[in-house]
This record gives structure tokens, sequence and C-alpha cells, in this order.
């Protein structure tokens, strides 16, 4: 099921988190204080509930000791969209041992993993500054979810799973990050239409939480049509150009 955190943005609001040691206060560096201070309310929340998506991983392998091979150990997270989205790759996959288990990855899926009756609520928290007017970041490849629906509609599952990002915007306040506000915005909630996606940067989704819209009056079905739409016709674009620029000036000289 779904869970409940719009309570979070009256938990975070003039809350603080250290400054990072590092001294840099972009990207990363900056994420990771409020990612963690963000899990720590909806753990209190959903005690039981609540993960790391490299510890779910490990919680389940750990729990199925006999499972050892790749697509077993793969096929542990149902159904396949899911698995898609959290599971590591298959090198990775194949070395885990209780010995050495997965440690967490930047680019994982979900900062915060709740699994509640089958549900899995995959979250993810994007940082701003407000004294920055900085670019929309990075938020997820559109490749990737261009496979999550192709994988949805092949299956004809759109129950399992939703994404939810949590924008904070902060302010540096003496040797703190404060927390000015706080956005929660659900992606099946989006119009799929209106995401930017920057073919340049490895084809990231870019937006900031905030401006998020939320109007999206389809379901989950169709949001996965439409954004398919969407993506492919980016795509057809995208590949009428760079034939157009960059292989018929020059086919003439290969004839």
């Amino acid at each position: 099921m779904n869970i409940d955190i719009d309570s979070l943005k009256h938990d975070l609001i003039n809350t603080t988190v250290p400054k990072p040691l590092s001294g840099t206060l972009s990207g990363h560096a900056a994420g990771e204080p409020f990612d963690k201070h963000v899990f720590k309310f909806i753990k209190e929340k959903y005690p039981n509930d609540t993960f790391r998506q490299y510890e779910y991983l490990n919680k389940i392998y750990l729990d199925n000791p006999t499972i050892v091979s790749v697509d077993d150990r793969w096929s542990l997270l149902q159904p396949t969209p899911v698995a898609f989205l959290l599971n590591r790759g298959k090198q990775v996959t194949q070395t885990w041992s209780p010995a050495s288990i997965f440690a967490e990855k930047q680019n994982d899926t979900a900062d915060i993993l709740v699994v509640k009756d089958n549900f899995y609520n995959i979250i993810d928290v994007k940082t701003f500054s407000t004294e920055r007017n900085g670019q929309p970041p990075n938020i997820i490849s559109a490749y990737k979810l261009a496979k999550m629906c192709a994988l949805m509609l092949e299956e004809n599952n759109f129950s399992s799973h939703n994404i939810t990002y949590i924008g904070i915007a902060w302010e540096l306040v003496g040797e703190n990050l404060k927390c000015t506000d706080v956005a929660i915005k659900e992606i099946f909630k989006t119009d799929p239409s209106r995401l930017y996606i920057n073919w340049a940067a490895a084809m990231q989704v870019q937006f900031h939480v905030s401006s998020l819209d939320q109007s999206y009056g389809g379901d989950v079905k169709q949001w996965c049509l439409d954004y398919l739409n969407t993506f492919v016709s980016q795509a057809h674009n995208r590949a009428d150009t760079m034939i157009k620029k960059f292989v018929q000036p020059f086919q003439k000289f290969l004839e």
C-alpha cells in the first residue's frame, strides 16, 4: 500500500543537519545528510518496513542462504519491474556472500525503500540550495523508466510499486544546513509529456521536485503508455537530428 509521508513536511521544516565535513555544498555531499535525515523520520513511522535499498537486498539474500545462482537471487524480488529497479548487476550479485554483503551505492534507484503489504514504496531524496539558481538535477535515467514501463505493460502489473520524490530546500545557517521547505511528489501523478529528458546528459530526466506537475488524470497503465510515447517520439527526433547533422554531410565521401 502507499504509505502516508505527507507529515514529513511538518516534521522536517526548520530541522537541521551538520554541514558536510568536505566543505562542499553541492550535489551528493549536501544531499546525503538530508537523505539520512529523512530516512530517520520514515523509519520511526514504519520501523519494520523501512530499509535502505542495499539493506533490503542483503536481508532477502541472508534470509535465503540456499539461493546462490544469479537468476535465483534476482527472482527473490518480485514482480519483474520491481526486480529490475532494485536488483544489482550480475557480477556483484554472483559474488555476494554473507561475508561480502552489499554496501550503499550512489546510483541506487531508492534512497529509501518501504515495503508494506507487498507494495514497494521507492523513495528518492533530492536537495536544493535556496541560495543558488542551479539547473534541475538529474533524477532518473529516462531509459530505465522506459524499460520499467515496458515490463509493467508486459506483465499487466500496475499495482506493485510507486516512485516518490522528496525535495528538500535548504539554506546554510552557521555550521548546519537548515531545511526551509519540503515537496513530496509522485512520478505517476505527473504528465509524462511534461517531463524533460536531457538526452545529452546520459538521457537523464531532470526536474526540481517542487515544480513537478501532479495533475495527471490517467491511471498507472495509461501513464506507462504515455511515457513510452513521449520517450519514443523524442528518441526518433533525436535520431533524425543526429543523422542529418553527423551522417548526411559525410555520407557522400563513403559512396
